[in-house]
């Protein structure tokens, strides 16, 4: 098969299903990963008619490893992929002793673990083409612990140093790996209430999913390592570097407390 695809995790909603939108208008054949019960297979119509390109859907959770090894081992059978989105990931605002146990292993399996082994699942597959490319997203809250949030920015930290490390293991073999930082994103109803109360330093840097989904495919393709989209953001990564680590954290976490306290 001469076919070439790109395979989108979290692709149902969100900024995956942006990154499916801005990959087609490209003219890449996509391979959607979402959750039962998600509207991707409308998704995938759409595309395969307006662009007149192969999308292949498969909806399964991620964490279910028995799910997980079926749907990859016949993707990898089926779909040669040369460029690997590792979009879905999953957080929550929720003092540690309120967090559930599942929620915690929810995170970090779905943001650390099947971020990691996709990526080894696929890396065979894609160290055979000639060129491809590998993008994981990350966020603005792994430049920094953040209370109430705890294991969302640890797991995104995770993700930063694995894609830095991976690209640099990989620089000579043809794969070129980027790392996203998005920061806020208006992706759904309670994303974007939470954004709203978080006041004007929760709007900075803020962009529509089209636009960052855009500039970040874009980067990507350039093979740029580290994509942190818009002028704001790359001035606190910049500022974030230079405060002790307790002040940097008290300061990011008191915005988060407020929000907290105002949802309940």
């Amino acid at each position: 098969m001469n076919k070439k695809y790109t395979l989108i995790t979290g692709a149902s909603s969100g900024l995956g299903s942006a990154f499916a939108l801005c990959c087609a208008r490209l003219k890449m054949n996509l391979v959607l990963i979402a959750l039962p019960g998600s509207t991707i297979k409308t998704t995938a119509e759409e595309l395969i008619r307006l662009y007149g390109i192969d999308v292949q859907v498969f909806e399964f959770d991620l964490t279910n490893r028995v799910a997980f090894e079926t749907h990859i081992a016949l993707i990898k059978e089926e779909y040669p992929v040369n460029f690997l989105i590792n979009n879905a990931g999953m957080g929550g605002t929720v003092s540690m002793l309120d967090c559930s146990p599942q929620l915690i292993d929810k995170i970090i399996q779905l943001n650390i673990g099947c971020t990691a082994l996709l990526t080894r699942e696929l890396l065979p597959q894609l160290l055979q083409q000639e060129k491809s490319f590998i993008l994981n997203i990350a966020s603005m809250a792994a430049f920094s612990p953040i209370a109430y949030k705890t294991v969302y920015p640890a797991s995104k930290a995770f993700v930063s140093s694995f894609s830095l490390g991976l690209r640099e293991e990989l620089q000579q073999k043809g794969v070129s790996v980027s790392v996203a930082y998005p920061g806020p994103i208006m992706t759904n109803s309670d994303t974007s209430r939470r954004i709203l109360l978080q006041g004007y330093k929760g709007r900075l840097g803020l962009f529509s999913t089209m636009d960052l989904a855009g500039r970040i495919i874009r980067h990507t393709l350039a093979g740029r390592a580290e994509i942190v989209p818009g002028w704001w953001n790359r001035m606190n990564q910049a500022l974030m570097g230079l405060i002790p680590s307790t002040v940097k954290v008290r300061l990011i976490s008191g915005a988060v407390k407020r929000e907290l306290q105002l949802t309940h």
